[in-house]
């Protein structure tokens, strides 16, 4: 078995896969414990605001508060995770940080049967979890890059993405059916028996894995300069650093929106909940659908191409929300718009994810997606917080329409049509911009 800095390459590879490629019985396991974990989280969606709001009896400023602090929050303590995460074996880090999860959700359904639940438990939790939740990506990104070879990375990125989309459509309506019966706080208990899970489905991966690195080797203390070496190597780079202000706005802008989506419908709009929740589950069909033209759509138009026209596209949908009408017209508008929003993003993000990975060294990808994850979550937190403001000062259609206005520039922030480095037989790059040959690989990014 070859072995790398991340994890040993499958040898043996019966699991078949698209076109006939075969991604291996260890990455079949991964795949399995990262589905489990997608769907107990999307079973869990919403969750916390419930119980804030149900069983806490916590204003908006509470609710507000626990969206957006526990996000950035939980990125200011993973900053340090990122160089812990690079100079140690991966699984065993991805099986911890399951387990972290797993024990701070259970501490909520825990305290609730106790009477002892309250408001700063629960911003406790969701900054462990928001902090866990990246230390995962990054481990789980450089683990797939060592598990599998180049050419399978993207194929592996997309399955990943179909996941997600899957989950999203299934996950939210049967956590929403089970809130209704059994009460929010089921859902948090279920979604850390699915952390559990992964955790044990993750260390049945099995195979061996170097230690990455002797400076880890020897135990040699971090230095401080290692904290910021994702964002230099991010912000370094050409097509990365582009990427990346691109990411941090458009995630923002979209997420920022979501809360004042629910008060525009379910306030203003007079939405039933059933409603609500079909408006945003159906589309993420479209998920699917672009996962699964990812790889074709690379293969024919190249990488470059394809993040451009997708990541355009992606900006187009959200502004219309912003004149969404009640009744089942408005029901229909929101469905088209989130059905083209969510199919761009299914397709841009395994395309992104793979490039992400193509322009990093294997000796910094956890410290490179560690910071990606804490910038993008950081933006989200501080957009989120200000767009709430905004909806306070000029109510929700306004801010919808502002964020959809802003999001329509966002294209300007791609790389360009030269990204500087030249193409491989499939319109990928095989020269990167520092000068020297590398392999076109996928990402991880998977959390």
């Amino acid at each position: 078995m070859r072995e790398t800095g991340g994890a040993g390459r499958d040898e043996a590879r019966p699991a078949t896969g698209r076109g006939g490629r075969r991604l291996g019985r260890r990455f079949g396991r991964l795949w399995a414990a990262y589905a489990i974990s997608a769907y107990g989280t999307s079973l869990q969606f919403g969750a916390f605001p419930l119980i804030a709001v149900l069983v806490l009896d916590s204003g908006p400023a509470q609710v507000a508060a626990l969206a957006a602090a526990g996000r950035a929050v939980g990125a200011v303590v993973a900053v340090p995770l990122g160089p812990w995460v690079e100079f140690r074996r991966k699984r065993p880090v991805m099986v911890a940080m399951d387990l972290v999860r797993c024990a701070a959700l259970l501490s909520v359904p825990a305290a609730y049967a106790l009477g002892l639940l309250g408001f700063t438990q629960l911003l406790v939790v969701s900054i462990v979890v928001a902090a866990a939740d990246i230390a995962f990506r990054a481990a789980s990104g450089a683990f797939l890059k060592g598990l599998l070879p180049p050419e399978d990375l993207l194929v592996a990125n997309s399955r990943f993405e179909a996941t997600t989309g899957t989950a999203t459509m299934a996950g939210p309506p049967l956590g929403g059916a089970v809130i209704g019966l059994f009460g929010p706080v089921v859902t948090v208990a279920a979604n850390a028996v699915s952390h559990l899970l992964s955790a044990l489905g993750i260390r049945a991966v099995g195979g061996t894995e170097l230690l990455p690195g002797k400076r880890a080797a020897a135990g040699r203390r971090m230095r401080a300069g290692e904290l910021f070496e994702g964002w230099r190597h991010i912000l370094g780079d050409p097509t990365l650093r582009p990427l990346f202000l691109n990411a941090v706005a458009v995630n923002g802008l979209i997420m920022a929106s979501e809360p004042l989506m629910a008060l525009l419908l379910l306030r203003d709009l007079g939405f039933a909940p059933w409603q609500y929740g079909l408006v945003f589950a159906l589309p993420c069909v479209g998920g699917l659908i672009g996962s699964r033209l990812a790889r074709r759509l690379v293969a024919r138009f190249g990488q470059d191409r394809v993040l451009r026209v997708a990541g355009t596209l992606r900006a187009c949908w959200s502004l219309p929300l912003a004149f969404v009408q009640p009744g089942p017209a408005g029901m229909a508008l929101v469905l088209v718009v989130q059905f083209g929003l969510v199919t761009c993003c299914g397709l841009f993000n395994p395309v992104l994810a793979t490039h992400r990975l193509t322009h990093t060294d294997p000796g910094r990808v956890a410290r490179t997606l560690t910071a990606w994850s804490v910038g993008t979550s950081a933006g989200i937190a501080v957009l989120t917080a200000a767009w709430g403001l905004l909806a306070v000062l000029t109510g929700p259609r306004t801010a919808i329409a502002a964020a959809g206005m802003l999001l329509l520039a966002t294209p300007l922030l791609l790389p360009g049509r030269d990204w500087g480095g030249k193409r491989g037989p499939k319109g990928g790059q095989r020269w990167g911009t520092w000068g020297r040959k590398r392999a076109a690989v996928g990402s991880g990014d998977h959390g």
